[in-house]
């Protein structure tokens, strides 16, 4: 069977509590191993961690991972930069899969509301959607995916999604 009438017949809260289960699960292991063991997390298991956070099917504060490492004594530089590198790979994974998708498949999953809701903000604001979501936490994903539907341009979205990330990242390191 085709990865296509998979998608199409699987009902759309199974991709979402498959997707939070994932992310929250791994988050969770990694942030109770570091607490109770008082072992460190490596920068290879955030940059994991992080990339999977920022794929539109998984849901993961990610944002609380990065505040954790930071309070680890991990470098501000490097920590900022994982976290950008791997959030803008996600997010190019998640810009492609809109691209290879059709517009009922990509509903099935994330549903005809929050599809149509995103789609309308990003023909209506282009690029300061993308800037703004990419401020909040678990918002992202899916607005880049609908920009990969509509063929929004690959490096206005990612000149946006930067900028957004940075400045999330960046307050986050300054309030911490």
């Amino acid at each position: 069977m085709c990865l296509y009438a998979i998608m199409n017949r699987t009902p759309r809260w199974l991709f979402l509590a498959i997707g939070a289960f994932v992310g929250i699960a791994l988050l969770s292991v990694l942030l109770r191993n570091a607490v109770t063991t008082g072992e460190e997390t490596t920068l290879w298991t955030f940059a994991a961690v992080h990339f999977t956070g920022y794929l539109f099917l998984v849901i993961s504060p990610v944002e609380i991972f990065y505040v954790h490492m930071l309070g680890a004594g991990h470098d501000l530089t490097t920590l900022f930069g994982l976290a950008l590198g791997t959030a803008l790979l996600a997010q190019t994974a998640d810009y492609k899969i809109g691209l290879a998708f059709s517009d009922s498949v990509i509903e099935k999953v994330i549903g005809e509301e929050n599809y149509v809701r995103n789609l309308h903000r990003i023909e209506a604001y282009g690029s300061w959607t993308i800037f703004f979501f990419c401020l909040f936490p678990l918002s992202s994903p899916i607005v880049i995916l609908v920009a990969g539907m509509i063929r929004y341009p690959l490096l206005r979205v990612l000149l946006f999604s930067s900028t957004g990330l940075a400045l999330k990242y960046s307050a986050l390191a300054l309030f911490f």
